[in-house]
Formats: C-alpha cells, structure tokens, sequence
C-alpha cells in the first residue's frame, strides 16, 4: 500500500483536498482529529495526571491546558510525550485497517509534516498551496481571527515556499475546486503508475 502524506500551511485548502481524496475512495486519517477525539478519550487521565486541572467531564479543556504549556518548552515537550506515542498507534491502526480493507494508496494529513519529520513515513508527500495572498485573504476571514494570529501561526510552520520544494506533488487550490479536484485524480493515477512499475 502507498502512503500519501498531505500538509500544506494555514488557509491553503488542506481540508478541502483531503476531502477530495476520500471522495475517490481512499482512506483518509486526518491527524487533528486523532489528537481531538484523544483529548475526549485515552489521553484525558494520562494529561491530568501530568497537568492537574487541565481536565473536566471526561475531556481535556484546551484552554486551560493551553494557559499551562503555550511558550513553556518543557511543558509542551512533556505533553508531546503523552500525545505523540497515541497518535502513532491510531495512525499504525490505521494504515493497517486500510491495508486490510484492500486498499492500494492511503492518505495521512498531517498539518505539520515537515515541521514533525512525518515525511520519513511516507513513500510521497502532496502540498496544498495557494498564492500568498489568497491564502492571506483565505484566513483574514476567518472568524476570530486577527493579523497577529495569523503571523504567529506561520512563524510556526515551515515557509510555503520550502514545502513546494520538498513536496512530490503540488495541489494549487487557488483556480476553485474542480481544477483542484482534476489534480487530486491525476496525483492518484500517477502513485497507481508508480505502484505498477516497483511492482
């Protein structure tokens, strides 16, 4: 089974893509959901054991845990300790599900691939992208969300630019969904290719 990695920065339609793809029948794991439904489940006692009060009603209250770990280090090193091995087993029960179901590409969508080494699990990886300023635009609407936000969260992740370098593939999604839609299938039918040929 080929493994597909998918990232792309804030507002480049990352989401939209992944969607895509489960639209043509590959199996999709969205990694922000893990760590979601984690935080609702397995992870709860094993985070407030390591930070008291940070929990209520059986889930994690990412405020408070964020007011705990947000620009402290060790902090966000010690969670990263509980969360990570979890979400390699959802991911590793995932892929093997999916090997399991019969199918031939699955996809992992990783906001921080990069920035995480995620890259070394997969066989290639597809950027989202878009124009810097429709992505500005894109995330400017956002509910919420303010100028200085929006540059704190791309100060954390690997420059657009950087990613279309090291990327196998490239969805720009900045001509609407059915162009976008049109590479997404072309992606699929070029790993198959490949697939066939290592065969």
């Amino acid at each position: 089974m080929f493994i597909l990695g998918l990232t792309g920065s804030i507002g480049m339609g990352k989401s939209a893509t992944a969607k895509m793809f489960a639209e043509e029948g590959v199996p999709v794991q969205d990694a922000d959901a893990v760590v979601h439904s984690l935080y609702e489940g397995e992870a709860t006692p094993l985070i407030e054991a390591a930070f008291p009060g940070t929990t209520a009603g059986g889930k994690v209250d990412r405020v408070k845990l964020g007011a705990l770990v947000i620009g402290k280090p060790e902090a966000i090193k010690r969670l990263e300790q509980i969360v990570h091995p979890l979400v390699a087993q959802q991911r590793d029960k995932f892929l093997a599900e999916s090997k399991q179901d019969g199918a031939d590409v699955a996809v992992l969508d990783i906001p921080l691939l990069y920035e995480t080494g995620g890259e070394k699990r997969c066989d290639a990886v597809v950027v989202v992208s878009a124009p810097a300023e429709v992505q500005r635009e894109r995330v400017l609407g956002r509910p919420g969300m303010t100028e200085e936000r929006f540059l704190a969260i791309l100060a954390k992740q690997i420059p657009d630019t950087e990613k279309r370098r090291r990327a196998d593939f490239i969805v720009d999604t900045s001509h609407g969904f059915d162009t976008a839609r049109q590479q997404v299938r072309e992606i699929l039918a070029q790993v198959r290719r490949m697939r066939k040929d290592a065969d």
